[in-house]
Parts: structure tokens; C-alpha cells; sequence
């Protein structure tokens, strides 16, 4: 009875490493020439998505992991929408 257990709760979490996650944000298929022109140098912009909190965030794709940061102007300024 107990190697029953072990082995429903072994599935288990061996299954819940299968399951995929969606994305928060709406993808941008093209950036608007104002934001592309305060973007800085060295971030993917092929990548941006508009958060909810207003603010364009872009994937970022590091060597051990990939996940999403801000997208920057030139001057470390997050660029967001106003409304």
C-alpha cells in the first residue's frame, strides 16, 4: 500500500515538470518607430512584449537561462506607455 503511494506521488511530480506555461504579456509583432528609437544598444527586440504594468519587457537569453527584463532607453529608463 505505501509503494503505491510513493509511486502516485513520484508521477505526480514527475508530470508536473510537463505541464507549459503562457505568456503574461501581449507580443508586439512590430515596435513603434518612437519606442525602437529609445531603445539602447544590446537588448533583442524581436522578443517584446507589453506587460501589464504598462512597460515593455523583452526575453532575454542569458547562458544558463532565458527570462524576461525591462526594456531600457539609453539612460537605465524603463520605457513604458503612458496613459
Amino acid at each position: 500500500m505505501i509503494s503505491r503511494i510513493w509511486l502516485a506521488l513520484g508521477a505526480s511530480i514527475a508530470l508536473a515538470g510537463c505541464v507549459a506555461t503562457t505568456p503574461e504579456g501581449q507580443f508586439e509583432e512590430g515596435l513603434p518607430e518612437e519606442v525602437l528609437a529609445l531603445v539602447g544598444p544590446g537588448q533583442d527586440t524581436s522578443s517584446v512584449r507589453l506587460e501589464a504594468d504598462g512597460c515593455y519587457w523583452y526575453l532575454h537569453r542569458g547562458p544558463v537561462e532565458s527570462t524576461y527584463i525591462p526594456l531600457m532607453t539609453r539612460d537605465q529608463r524603463m520605457i513604458c506607455v503612458t496613459a
